[in-house]
């Protein structure tokens, strides 16, 4: 009875009660609407003779597991994706790195002028310091000159008395040929002309010696044979200089270049002429440059001979096999104005090949670093350019020469010692 009233009290006021409630928990369909709710919507959509859309399309089980597979499909075609595209990038990275032009094993090379004196003598004046840097021809030390300039003084007084010997005795030997023969005979003219060819010689020999103490009093100043930089100075005002004992060292500014060693397995992929780039370890900026000349040759260990004169073969084999590195020489085109040359520096080179060059479309760039390592990869690589060092033997060979003293003309001795044989039948001008 008790249980009745709340039941009756709900059904006046429009309310369901509590089993009502319970049993529409349980009814409850698919898209979350409740049955017995659903069913006395239609029924009083029906009543009032207009039908009413219902505000939620159910969905079926069916639907709902397709839904569940392409989401799972989905993540496993995406992971499945991300793997291959990982390692197709390791692949083209390792291929670029085992097969690519370049490598670490970089550095900055520079011709250096040893300076030694062609006279010897103390050093009375220094005129360089040590990092200088000094022009073709500056001086850079003196040897006390005293001992060269008393032999250029000998020299020209042995000159004018080999001169005035020449004369007098050419004079002579010229009156002897104009007298008759009964004034003079044949073997008084031979010892005359003899005498003549004598002094000759010993005028020509005089000057000759003249020349050479000149030369060596200028070569008391030491000069510097090319434009750079003075490195490793440890002469001193005082110190001896022995002839051709070089004691100045001269980094030449105008000969710097690279040379990068690149692995034999990289070595198909450099020609004569390719764009290469140098990153020195410490500066941003690349050193753009050139291929100029690969080197032709290494030495063997094997090629030594043994007892008998037999190769001695080494016959030590490790099974890992390390690629010989083959000296490449860089020519340098343009250096960066921030970035240093100094001798000894290392760098990362590069080679630019000419479908990787600045004026090729960003899809043969994309081309070159992407696509050709895997291709390459797989096993249908791209054969070597044929002819790439070709260049090199058609080059004209540089000529590097220095100008050089040449000996001077002997002057004929009237100018020397004027006025001693005005004539034949004229006797000698007094002084």
């Amino acid at each position: 009875m008790d249980a009745a009233l709340p039941r009756d009290a709900a059904a006046r006021r429009g309310e369901p009660s509590v089993e009502v409630q319970a049993d529409a928990a349980d009814n409850v369909n698919d898209s979350g609407v409740p049955e017995t709710v659903a069913h006395d919507t239609g029924d009083r959509a029906m009543e009032n003779g207009r039908p009413q859309e219902q505000t939620t399309s159910p969905s079926t089980p069916q639907r709902k597991a397709a839904v569940r597979f392409i989401r799972a499909s989905g993540k496993h075609l995406a992971t499945l994706g991300i793997a291959l595209t990982a390692i197709v990038i390791a692949a083209a990275t390792w291929q670029h790195y085992v097969t690519a032009p370049w490598t670490r094993n970089g550095s900055v090379r520079v011709q250096v002028a040893n300076v030694a004196p062609q006279v010897a003598g103390k050093i009375v004046e220094l005129r360089v310091a040590d990092n200088q840097f000094v022009h073709k021809g500056d001086v850079l030390y003196v040897i006390d000159p005293f001992d060269f300039e008393v032999a250029v003084r000998v020299g020209k007084a042995l000159v004018d008395q080999r001169a005035a010997d020449l004369v007098v005795k050419k004079a002579e030997f010229d009156r002897r040929q104009h007298l008759s023969d009964l004034a003079t005979t044949p073997e008084e003219q031979q010892i005359y002309a003899g005498n003549a060819a004598q002094a000759k010689a010993a005028y020509e020999a005089a000057t000759h010696q003249l020349a050479q103490a000149e030369l060596n009093l200028k070569r008391t100043s030491v000069v510097s044979p090319v434009d750079g930089y003075v490195t490793n100075l440890l002469l001193r005002a005082g110190d001896y200089a022995v002839t051709g004992v070089s004691n100045v060292s001269v980094i030449d500014s105008n000969s710097f270049w690279i040379d990068g060693y690149f692995e034999e397995t990289k070595m198909a992929r450099v020609c004569v002429g390719d764009r290469a780039e140098a990153q020195l370890v410490g500066y941003p900026s690349p050193i753009l440059g050139h291929v100029k000349t690969v080197t032709r040759g290494i030495s063997a260990s094997n090629a030594a001979t043994g007892t008998q004169g037999l190769p001695n073969v080494d016959p030590i084999y490790t099974w890992v096999r390390l690629a010989q590195r083959v000296p490449v020489r860089l020519a340098i085109d343009t250096v960066p104005p921030d970035v240093p040359l100094v001798s000894g520096m290392t760098a990362t080179v590069t080679i630019r090949q000419p479908s990787a060059g600045g004026g090729q479309s960003w899809f043969d760039r994309f081309r070159a670093s992407f696509v050709d390592p895997v291709v390459d990869l797989v096993g249908a690589g791209r054969p070597p350019r044929p002819d790439c060092l070709q260049a090199a033997s058609q080059q004209r060979p540089e000529v590097e020469a220095l100008p050089y003293t040449r000996e001077p003309a002997v002057p004929p001795a009237e100018k020397i010692a004027p006025g001693l044989t005005p004539g034949i039948d004229a006797s000698p001008r007094q002084p």
